[in-house]
C-alpha cells in the first residue's frame, strides 16, 4: 500500500474513519488506527492533527509490543497538519485541565474549588503563573533538631501550614533544597516550625559538609534557614501569583491574584493534572514533530516532603549517604549513594530511530524530555521554555543526536537543572544549540565506564548561571573515555555571561579525564577554566581557545594536562577583537543554532 494518512481534529468524531473529510477526535482513536495497519506497511503512515488544544485524559504511550512502531522499513509520523508548509497548524497537547467554578473575594482573589489537585505550576491565558512567596522567616531565626524556632508571631497566622515548602538556594554552592513544612504552633513572642520528616533530617545528613579553605571552622550549614517561602495565602501580595490551600482533604482551594486585564468568565486558567504527556517504549521509526507539549505537572516534592537536590537532576529520595572527600586543602561533602533522577514529562526508553523535531516543549513541572537506553534517537530544531526540571536529558544511549534546539528559562523550579544533561553516553552529540537565561549550568557532560566519543560542537550558551553557583556554560565530569580518540571533544562554543560568583566558562570537574577543549569563545566569565580540581582531571587539553581572562595556574597545570595556543584578548573590546582574528570570526559565525528553513 502506499503512504497512508490518518487525520484528527477537535471537530472530529473517535467513530469516524479518520480521513481529511470525518476525523478522529483524539490522538488514542488515530493511534488505535494506526496500530491495525502497520504490520503491513509499504509506505510511511503519517497521523495529521488540525489546530486545536487537545487536552488528554492519560497520557499518550507508545508502545513496540502493541504496534506503535514503524514497520518494514517505513515510519510511522505524528505531524502538526500543514508541517513544513506555510499553512502549518498549531496543535497543543496539553495535560492540564481548565479550572472553573471561580468567585472573588473582597480584596479581588479569585478562588476556586479543584478537588484533589495539588498544583505546583499554573498557566493563565497562556502565561506562568507563580506560586505567592515570601522572603525568609520573619524575626530572628534559629535551626533545631526538628526545624525552626523564630521570635515573630506572624507565621502563626499562616493558613494551611502543611501546604508551605521552605526553599534553600545554595544549601551547595551547585544545590537547591525544597522541604515541607509539617506544623507550626507558638505563643506572643515565639514561633515553632517542625520541618516534615524524614525530609529534614535527610537534608541534615545530605547537605552534611565541611570546606577547610574558608577561614574559620570550615563549616557549611546552607539549611540555617529558609531564604524562600512558597505557597499560603498569605503570600498572595503580587498580581500573577497563588497558593493552593488543603485545609479540608479532597477539597482543595485554588487562590489566584489576577493581572490587571483578567476577568472571571474571560481569562483561562489551566492546572496541570497528568504527569506524563508522552511517553515511548521499545518503539522505533516513529516521528513527532510540530506539535506543542503543554501543562504537565510533577507531584515529586509533595509525595516525598522536599526535593533533595545535589547535582544535575540528581536528588535523594532513600538510602545511604557517601561522604567524597575533595581533598586536603579543599574539603568533603555529602551524596546520595543511590540518586533519583528528576524524570520528564516527555520520556523515550529503549528506542531507537526515533525523530523529536520542531516541537515546542513549555509549562512543564518536571523536566521537558528524557532519553535513557536508546540508540538513534534525533532532538532537532525543538523550542523547550518555561520548564521545573531540565531541557533534554540523555541516559546511558548510543548515537543521540541533540541539534539545532534553542533552550531558556529553564529549571525555574528546580534550579540545579542544566539546558542538556548527558549522562554516561556513547557517540552523542550536543552542536548548534542555543542556551540563555538558565539557572545554573547550560551543557553538563557526565562521563563515566560507558561515556565515549561525545562531541559538543558550535553551541551558542548565554546567561548561564543565573541563580546557583560552581558551574559554567558547559561542565563535564568524570572520564570521557579511554583515549583522547575516543574522548570528548568541546570544540567551536561560543560562551557569554556567566552570571553568579565563582563559576567557570568551561567546566572541566570532578576527575575529568580524556576531554579536547579546542577553538571555544568564553567572554565574560569569573574565569575561562579552572585548572586544579578534587578528585584531579587528567589527560585533558586546552588548546587554542579565545578568552578575556588568563586563567589561574596557566603556566604551571597538573602534569597530564595541555594548555596551549590559547588568546587572552582585552576584555572592554573583546567582540570586536575576536571578530577581527580569522579564526574567532569562524567561531562566531558558526555557533548557535543553524537556519533550518522549516
Amino acid at each position: 500500500m502506499p503512504e497512508v494518512r490518518f487525520h484528527v481534529s477537535p471537530d472530529g468524531q473517535d467513530d469516524w474513519p479518520g480521513t481529511l473529510e470525518k476525523p478522529f477526535a483524539t490522538p488514542k482513536a488515530a493511534q488505535d488506527a494506526v496500530r491495525a495497519v502497520t504490520a503491513g506497511m509499504t509506505g510511511d503512515i503519517v497521523v495529521s492533527f488540525t489546530a486545536g488544544v487537545y487536552h488528554l485524559e492519560e497520557g499518550l504511550a507508545f508502545d513496540d509490543t502493541l504496534a506503535d512502531s514503524g514497520a518494514n522499513g517505513f515510519r510511522v509520523i505524528y505531524q502538526a497538519q500543514g508541517y513544513a508548509t506555510a499553512g502549518r497548524q498549531q496543535v497543543v497537547l496539553s495535560a492540564g485541565r481548565e479550572i472553573t467554578g471561580w468567585s472573588a473575594d473582597a480584596v479581588g482573589v479569585w478562588t476556586a474549588p479543584i478537588g484533589d489537585l495539588e498544583p505546583r505550576r499554573l498557566t493563565v491565558d497562556g502565561l506562568p503563573a507563580a506560586r505567592a512567596s515570601k522572603n525568609e522567616l520573619p524575626g530572628i531565626v534559629t535551626k533545631t533538631a526538628t526545624g525552626y524556632v523564630t521570635d515573630n508571631a506572624e507565621p502563626q497566622s499562616w493558613p494551611d501550614p502543611s501546604g508551605l515548602e521552605f526553599v534553600y538556594p545554595g544549601v551547595y554552592p551547585w544545590s537547591e533544597a525544597r522541604l515541607a513544612v509539617a506544623s507550626i504552633s507558638g505563643d506572643d513572642s515565639s514561633t515553632t516550625i517542625t520541618m516534615a520528616q524524614p525530609a529534614f533530617d535527610n537534608a541534615k545528613s545530605l547537605y552534611d559538609s565541611k570546606w577547610y579553605g574558608d577561614g574559620g571552622d570550615g563549616i557549611w550549614d546552607g539549611l540555617a534557614a529558609p531564604s524562600v517561602l512558597e505557597n499560603n495565602v498569605a503570600f498572595l501580595t503580587e498580581p500573577g501569583t497563588f497558593a493552593v490551600d488543603r485545609t479540608e482533604q479532597g477539597k482543595h482551594v485554588l487562590h489566584y491574584r489576577p493581572r490587571p486585564g483578567e476577568e472571571i468568565g474571560k481569562t483561562i486558567v489551566v492546572a496541570p493534572v497528568l504527569e506524563t504527556l508522552v511517553s515511548g517504549q521499545g518503539v522505533h521509526d516513529l516521528v513527532l514533530r510540530g506539535f506543542t507539549f503543554a501543562d504537565a505537572g510533577w507531584s515529586g516534592p509533595t509525595r516525598t516532603g522536599g526535593y533533595l537536590h545535589y547535582h544535575g537532576n540528581a536528588r535523594y529520595e532513600q538510602g545511604e549517604f557517601q561522604k567524597i572527600d575533595l581533598g586536603l586543602d579543599v574539603g568533603y561533602v555529602h551524596v546520595p549513594a543511590s540518586p533519583v533522577e528528576l524524570p520528564a514529562n516527555v520520556r523515550f526508553a529503549s528506542v531507537s530511530r526515533v525523530t523529536v523535531e520542531d516541537n515546542h516543549f513549555t509549562r512543564l513541572g518536571a523536566g521537558g524530555l528524557s532519553i535513557e537506553d536508546s540508540t538513534d534517537v534525533e532532538v532537532r530544531a525543538n523550542v523547550f521554555d518555561e520548564i521545573s526540571g531540565s531541557g533534554i536529558a540523555v541516559h546511558a544511549s548510543t548515537r543521540i543526536s541533540v541539534e539545532d534546539n534553542l533552550l531558556h528559562h529553564i529549571g525555574t523550579e528546580y534550579r540545579g537543572s542544566s539546558a542538556v544533561l548527558v549522562v554516561e553516553s556513547e557517540e552523542t552529540t550536543v552542536a548548534h544549540n542555543e542556551i540563555h537565561d538558565v539557572p545554573h549550568n547550560g551543557i553538563v557532560i557526565t562521563g563515566g565506564k560507558r561515556a565515549k566519543g561525545t562531541q559538543v560542537i558550535a553551541n551558542l550558551v548565554e546567561r548561564s548561571m543565573t541563580k546557583l553557583m560552581d558551574g559554567g556554560g558547559i561542565y563535564l565530569s568524570a572520564p570521557q573515555g579511554a583515549s583522547f580518540a575516543g574522548g570528548a571533544v568541546v570544540r567551536g562554543n561560543v560562551i557569554r555571561d556567566v552570571l553568579t560568583s565563582y563559576n567557570f566558562g568551561l567546566y572541566a570537574d570532578y576527575g575529568a579525564a580524556w576531554i579536547t577543549v579546542t577553538g571555544n569563545i568564553v567572554h565574560r566569565a569569573d574565569t575561562p577554566i579552572v585548572l586544579n580540581v578534587g578528585p584531579p582531571m587528567e589527560n585533558v587539553a586546552f588548546v587554542g581557545n579565545f578568552w578575556d581572562v588568563r586563567p589561574d595556574g596557566y603556566d604551571d597545570p597538573p602534569k597530564t594536562v595541555t594548555v596551549a595556543g590559547n588568546t587572552v584578548l582585552p576584555k572592554e573590546t573583546f567582540e570586536e577583537a575576536v571578530q577581527a582574528d580569522p579564526a574567532g570570526a569562524d567561531i562566531l559565525a558558526r555557533a548557535g543554532r543553524r537556519d533550518l528553513k522549516r
